[in-house]
């Protein structure tokens, strides 16, 4: 077959590449030029296209570079900064994974001919009865099912996830095996197009007019504190505004930019048991669930999944069995099957209660 390989200039990419080379196919190396500003982490460094260059020579295929900047700006920046500034918390990863390297890149693959596009992300693809389906990786700890949940069968068929059968530990002692340089490299834990030294808060700043909030205990309606920029808070957040001198910690329950204010509470006054859905951003991978399914649901990527019952009046939420600290609005949430824990059912976007 011709596999085009996704390589970030990471160690999973490259051995994905090299496992393909080792097996027959014939493989062509794209590293995509995502962001056009400064950038001193994630996976668009010019180090990160040198090393996965280095890496196509010592396996012996091209390589090539893709420039999707605008489209990744439109599409992920953009994104970003607009839900911050609505008080949501998006996920530019799963964003750039949705609209970049699985739709763009994916659609470039079929035009140049390709029969498959491979990519380095830790989770695997299985068949069952109904047809392909994504499942978690077998490394736990690095499991990537979370950032593909969005993948529908159709996707899946020109798809290949070469590493997804191995640990972290194996991928590395195969790159070494292969002599690639990027056998130790450590793994990427920022997004892309934020600098290190100036964080989040400060990529936002150089981009939103910021809006100061009051903080509010949402059992009293006291105001406990200010805040200077509402849109810099995620609910959820525990640390950061000012409250909990008590020794008692305080969670965000809500953030409300439009009005300038922070609901705050204890643990046990925040806690939820029903997750709003978006039901304009729900996908299903293989079937479409309905009222009263039962699902693992998880919304981090590093989450615990939570059992949970999906329900679709009066408007799409799901029932979670147990309580759970407060679910940030714009977050993913993705569907795992009750039955096969493994297996991804689907994704929706979190909505603000």
């Amino acid at each position: 077959m011709d596999v085009l390989v996704a390589m970030s200039g990471g160690v999973d990419s490259s051995v994905a590449a090299g496992r393909l080379a080792e097996a027959g196919h014939r493989v062509v190396g794209a590293t995509l030029k995502l962001w056009g500003g400064e950038s001193d982490a994630g996976c668009c460094s010019v180090a990160d296209v040198d090393d996965a260059r280095r890496v196509a020579q010592v396996l012996g295929i091209e390589h090539h570079v893709f420039n999707f900047a605008e489209e990744f700006e439109r599409q992920v920046v953009d994104h970003f900064v607009d839900a911050h500034a609505r008080g949501l918390t998006p996920n530019p990863c799963i964003e750039c994974n949705r609209h970049v390297k699985f739709d763009l890149l994916i659609d470039r693959a079929h035009r140049l001919g390709f029969d498959a596009v491979a990519t380095g992300h830790h989770a695997r693809i299985v068949t069952r009865e109904d047809g392909l389906a994504l499942a978690r990786g077998v490394d736990a700890r690095k499991d990537q099912s979370y950032v593909l949940g969005f993948l529908t069968a159709s996707r899946l068929a020109g798809l290949m996830l070469p590493i997804g059968e191995l640990t972290k530990p194996e991928v590395r002692a195969e790159a070494a095996r292969l002599g690639l340089r990027t056998w130790d490299k450590p793994d990427s834990q920022d997004v892309c197009f934020i600098e290190s030294r100036h964080g989040r808060d400060g990529f936002l700043r150089s981009r939103l007019t910021l809006t100061e909030a009051a903080v509010v205990d949402r059992e009293t309606n006291d105001v406990v504190g200010h805040v200077p920029a509402a849109e810099l808070v995620t609910v959820g957040q525990r640390r950061g505004v000012g409250v909990g001198a008590d020794g008692e910690p305080r969670y965000v329950s809500r953030v409300d930019v439009a009005a300038g204010r922070v609901e705050v509470g204890r643990r046990e006054q925040v806690e939820i048991t029903r997750v709003l859905l978006d039901e304009a951003t729900m996908t299903f991978a293989r079937r479409a669930l309905g009222d009263g399914d039962r699902v693992m649901a998880q919304w981090s990527a590093h989450g615990t999944a939570q059992t949970a019952t999906l329900r679709a009046t009066p408007r799409w939420h799901l029932e979670l069995d147990q309580p759970a600290r407060p679910v940030a609005p714009g977050q993913t949430l993705v569907f795992y099957s009750s039955d096969e824990p493994e297996i991804v059912e689907g994704t929706a976007t979190i909505c603000a209660p």
